[in-house]
Order: C-alpha cells, then structure tokens, then sequence
C-alpha cells in the first residue's frame, strides 16, 4: 500500500528541491514533478517527490481526516506478512 500525504512548503532549494513540513517534521523532497510551487503552497508527498499542488483548504481537511483516522488506530492490529518460502 502507498501513501502520498499533503505538507506545506516551507523552503525552496536549487534543482528543483524544496524543504516540507508536516506536523513539525521537516523534510527534504523533490518538485522536478510540479511547477509553479511558491513557499507556503501545499503539496502531495510520496516517496520524496510532490505529485501535485493543492489549495490549503483541501490540504487541512485531508490531514484532518488522516487526524480522525489515527486516533481509534490501534497498531497492535497490525501483523507482518509471512516470509516467502
């Protein structure tokens, strides 16, 4: 399963770098996948890339729900998947 979350930009860096911030972890990724990207802007992050932009209402109310979500998850349900044989 793969997961691309919404985070802020919050530094622009050469050759299409950019640093983002979500719920206080700053991260280093990359832009080379969208243009016109402004500090302050709100981007969809997956494995180190943002896929596109997205306005600041949609980015709170996506990191709300993640927030819902992850407040009855209960991590003990999960089980790693057998080793192939």
């Amino acid at each position: 399963m793969c997961l691309a979350i919404p985070a802020q930009v919050v530094e622009l860096l050469e050759n299409d770098g950019a640093v983002v911030e979500l719920g206080g972890v700053r991260k280093e990724i990359s832009l080379a996948l969208v243009d016109g990207v402004a500090v302050g802007d709100y981007v969809i992050v997956h494995v180190g890339y943002a896929l596109n932009r997205l306005d600041q209402e949609e980015a709170e109310q996506t990191l709300a729900l993640f927030a819902e979500i992850s407040e009855g998850f209960d991590p003990s349900l999960l089980t790693p998947l057998p080793s192939p044989k």
